[in-house]
């Protein structure tokens, strides 16, 4: 809850951070997208999706105008309306397109049952890769004046997002042409033993409605990338077998789905991207795993900006996704 609290507080003040002086220019349009991806999973999470769009200043002035895209995918246990809760973002990415290209800024919900979709494909919680990638994206295409191509479109998120991002980013590489991972988690394959297994396998639903963030974070996980339809009330699988071992199936569910393990089978998607942004602070206590990711990409020649700040997991994430994030789209992108 405290780690929430402290995401919630951050991500208000990214949004207020990037204001600037006089009037405000920007729209922020709060709509609903209908995902036939999510729709049936086990879980009950909503198909339909509360999505934010940030319109750039010369929206509505410029009415021949097309812009690119920049989906930003939230973090775990946050929502999309976190970013716009308190009307700032009416003032989002005023002070740097003021001087700057203008980008349309996209914000999509992907919480669920546990917290957070993983950005993953699972007849448990929904496919939230669909969703992204097929849905999201068309609507948005359909609806707004968007430069409807690769070039022209971007992902980019925080912690549970900055792993949506190098995970879609690698597996649609004909959808983005730019990515940006901010802190991003889940790199790296997470060993279990049986104990823990098992004791995840005990857990009630009462104990899930009131459980801390890590327990959280492993019930969201499992949801996502190790499903099961015959295992209510969860529906997911955590491979404890009865003589204390895990089940061989569900450690290679795993790490399958973790970007470091996946980077070797994806490296010509990756390699196709016009640029790839990695980025964590040096008290951040996701860092190990991300450095392990940066040095893999590394050894594999894999061109990409990188860059240890000072800070944790959350206090400069205001700073950063207006100094860095957003001009980093701005330079890359196409504008035509």
């Amino acid at each position: 809850m405290r780690y929430f609290r402290r995401q919630v507080a951050a991500i208000a003040a990214m949004l207020l951070s990037l204001s600037g002086g006089g009037a405000i220019a920007q729209t922020i349009e709060q709509i609903s997208v209908h995902s036939p991806a999510i729709e049936g999973n086990l879980e009950g999470n909503s198909a339909d999706r509360e999505v934010f769009v940030l319109l750039p200043p010369g929206y509505d002035s410029a009415p021949e105008r097309r812009y690119p895209v920049v989906y930003f995918l939230h973090g775990f246990t946050a929502h999309a309306a976190t970013y716009v809760e308190r009307g700032e973002a009416l003032e989002a990415a005023k002070a740097v397109m003021a001087e700057g290209p203008e980008l349309i800024l996209v914000f999509p919900d992907s919480y669920t049952r546990h917290g957070g979709s993983m950005y993953s494909t699972s007849p448990t919680t929904g496919d939230f890769e669909g969703f992204v990638t097929r849905d999201l994206i068309a609507y948005v295409d359909s609806h707004y004046r968007t430069i409807a191509t690769r070039e022209s479109r971007g992902l980019a998120g925080h912690s549970m997002g900055g792993y949506g991002t190098l995970k879609l980013g690698m597996k649609y590489p004909d959808l983005f042409s730019s990515l940006y991972a901010m802190s991003p988690c889940c790199t790296a394959p997470t060993p279990i033993t049986g104990e823990q297994a098992a004791q995840l396998a005990q857990v009630t639903p009462e104990q899930a409605d009131n459980a801390p963030f890590f327990l959280r974070a492993a019930l969201a996980s499992f949801a996502a990338w190790s499903p099961a339809p015959d295992k209510p009330p969860f529906f997911f699988d955590t491979g404890a077998q009865e003589d204390g071992t895990v089940d061989p199936i569900v450690v290679g569910r795993l790490a399958a789905n973790a970007p470091e393990v996946m980077l070797p089978q994806y490296l010509p998607a990756l390699a196709r991207m016009e640029a790839i942004g990695m980025e964590v602070g040096d008290s951040d206590f996701l860092i190990d795993g991300i450095v392990a990711m940066h040095e893999a990409m590394t050894r594999f020649g894999l061109a990409h900006d990188w860059e240890v700040y000072q800070g944790d997991h959350m206090n400069r994430l205001p700073v950063r996704f207006r100094e860095k994030l957003l001009p980093f789209f701005q330079q890359h992108l196409d504008q035509q």
